[in-house]
């Protein structure tokens, strides 16, 4: 419902309009150095306001802790995060107080709940994101103990691809702002969501993700697979309407003989030749580079007047108002990131239960 993890467990609280949001983080092991530099860092990245192709909403999106950590470092008690809002227009938002907008959740939370929050979408708005991040950045400074590097990028919008990673710097991702480190597939991006923007439409995009320096064997056999929970991890962030790793649905056209992935000592270690598999065998990780891609639909709410109905049914007519991303994966990509570390971060400890020697 509103936790996610096994032995790293995260909790999150809070809705758009609300006094703040927040997360809870339990199973943090003791004694990790807290950089909250880097936690704020992380969140910049995140936060609304940054460029002109995300939404003018401003919030500094400044955190604090309010348990968990005693000079500096994890105490292994829970670390309890909050976030202030400061920059809701509630206003912005009267006029859907009793309609349903295309495309969101106005409508099954209504049903589901019998009551929801209008303001901003309540608890479904990407709002709640935030406190993610903030997790995630704790579960990248212990990952960073084994030298497991988590990086995301935007590698398309619209019909606009940039190279396979492979190909890219991803050191380069934030030498834009819309986060490709390819700079001419970057600038046709700013663009295209540009022109989107100025006609007061929306546009959807990928971000793919790639997780470097994974050891052997994280993951679980049958329903706990490592890509079933990075899958699960990807679709539970707004927006998102598709997950693949490895090859993916391309990897369909291939024969077992062009797919398979062959093995050979690479001095120390064993290695594959090709990575179709993406990092991940049987559900475990085989040590090589785990890359994934997760799909963003179009931002629902359009400056445009759109058919809906009220809550009795009668028709009406609803156009976006207030600020809003006329495209979301430039902001995705640290969520993105987030995520995967804290997929990672409890796998890592999960890892640790597997055999006695």
């Amino acid at each position: 419902m509103n936790s996610y993890g096994t032995l790293f467990k995260i909790s999150t609280f809070g809705e758009s309009h609300g006094p703040a949001i927040g997360v809870i983080i339990d199973g943090c092991p003791a004694g990790l150095e807290i950089n909250e530099a880097f936690i704020q860092s992380e969140l910049d990245r995140r936060k609304p306001g940054q460029s002109k192709i995300t939404t003018q909403r401003k919030e500094e999106d400044t955190f604090q802790i309010l348990s968990g950590v005693f000079e500096g470092k994890t105490t292994g008690t829970p670390v309890a995060i909050v976030i202030q809002n400061q920059d809701q227009r509630s206003k912005d938002y009267t006029h859907i107080q009793n309609t349903f907008r295309p495309s969101h959740a106005d409508y099954t939370y209504e049903v589901k709940y019998g009551t929801r929050d209008y303001r901003g979408g309540g608890r479904s708005s990407a709002r709640e994101t935030a406190a993610r991040v903030a997790a995630g950045a704790i579960a990248k400074l212990l990952l960073k103990k084994t030298g497991i590097e988590v990086h995301a990028y935007v590698s398309q919008v619209g019909t606009l691809k940039a190279p396979p990673y492979q190909h890219l710097d991803l050191s380069k991702t934030e030498d834009t702002i819309v986060r490709c480190p390819d700079a001419a597939t970057a600038e046709k991006m700013i663009a295209l969501i540009d022109q989107v923007r100025l006609e007061r439409d929306t546009v959807g995009g990928v971000v793919t993700g790639v997780i470097k320096n994974t050891p052997v064997g994280l993951g679980e056999p049958v329903f706990d697979k490592l890509h079933a929970e990075l899958g699960k991890a990807m679709l539970s962030i707004n927006a998102v309407k598709g997950f693949e790793y490895g090859s993916g649905f391309e990897g369909v056209a291939l024969r077992g003989s062009q797919h398979n992935d062959e093995f050979y000592k690479d001095g120390d270690r064993i290695r594959t030749k090709t990575n179709h598999s993406g990092g991940v065998q049987g559900g475990i990780s085989n040590g090589e580079d785990i890359y994934f891609q997760v799909a963003f639909k179009p931002v629902a709410t359009i400056m445009q007047d759109q058919t809906t109905v009220d809550k009795e049914g009668n028709e009406a007519i609803v156009s976006g108002k207030g600020r809003h991303d006329p495209c979301v994966v430039p902001r995705a990509v640290p969520i993105v990131e987030a995520m995967a570390a804290l997929v990672m971060a409890d796998f890592l400890l999960r890892s640790k239960t597997s055999r006695i020697s």
